[in-house]
């Protein structure tokens, strides 16, 4: 476990201020951390991941971290293959597992261009791609996600959410900002609002409620692919498989997810209906 304790006054860029901040990152947990630009979101996270050190206080806890900062580093010369391939062995992989992995998240993440495009030459969506890749080439222990829905598409969001899914499934923890609460509340187990230099917590349960549900009627697929308590709320069933028609209802936050498992799985999209409530 990683554990954040008393940091205070931590300055970054003349701006940010973190003040007796104490969080714990336990095991197959996603914690969540809203708040405005400027407010400290950045620095949390980079205190969490190792890469500045709090003017007071401690970070405790020796883990592999997988880091996805705020700004990627676009315009460097390598191709996006080449610079996977470089930051996994920096973090203790082999060159050829470096490219295994490395090629296996490009095409899950759908790498617009191939791996072999120059990282100054892709767009923003693509290249926070590559920089959501190169936070989950080793497996981490702690992932580290600064506002990673920034610059993707509507699939995209999907897979973010996925990735986190599977990472807290696998025992790891998950540490991530952002500025919607609707993107936050479906996905984290926890949720703090950074403000005033201050954590303070946020009822997950009343932000799930507010994001409203979805449900969504597929055709060609069955019951027992979707026994999934984490994202799909319920399942009902009519007609004999295998063309028979199920309903499954998810939360709003979790609605992407789960049309794209769904058009992977070979299955039919019918109808998908959003509800609000209060």
């Amino acid at each position: 476990m990683r554990r954040l304790v008393a940091v205070s006054k931590r300055y970054l860029r003349g701006s940010a201020v973190l003040d007796r901040v104490d969080l714990d990152l336990p095991p197959g947990e996603v914690v969540g951390v809203l708040g405005a630009n400027g407010s400290g979101k950045s620095t949390l996270l980079r205190i969490a991941a190792g890469m500045v050190r709090p003017s007071s206080g401690r970070v405790s806890g020796r883990v592999v971290v997988g880091y996805l900062p705020d700004r990627f580093p676009a315009d460097l010369r390598l191709s996006a293959l080449g610079y996977l391939e470089h930051m996994g062995r920096i973090g203790g992989l082999s060159t050829r597992v470096a490219r295994r992995r490395a090629g296996e998240l490009m095409e899950r993440l759908a790498l617009v261009g191939g791996p072999r495009t120059p990282l100054r030459e892709l767009s923003k969506g693509n290249a926070q791609k590559v920089g959501l890749a190169q936070a989950l080439l080793t497996e981490p222990d702690l992932l580290v996600l600064d506002e990673p829905f920034s610059g993707l598409d509507g699939p995209a969001h999907g897979l973010v959410t996925e990735v986190v899914t599977e990472t807290r499934r696998r025992g790891a923890a998950v540490l991530v900002t952002e500025h919607r609460p609707d993107r936050v509340t479906g996905l984290a187990t926890r949720v703090f609002r950074l403000a005033d230099g201050r954590l303070n917590p946020v009822d997950v349960e009343s932000g799930r409620r507010g994001t409203g549900s979805a449900h969504i009627v597929l055709t060609g697929s069955s019951v027992d692919e979707w026994r999934d308590g984490d994202i799909v709320l319920s399942v009902a069933t009519e007609g004999v498989e295998p063309r028979n028609r199920l309903t499954l209802t998810v939360s709003d936050a979790h609605c992407d997810t789960v049309l794209l498992r769904a058009l992977r799985r070979g299955a039919s999209v019918q109808r998908v209906e959003r509800r609000t409530s209060g």
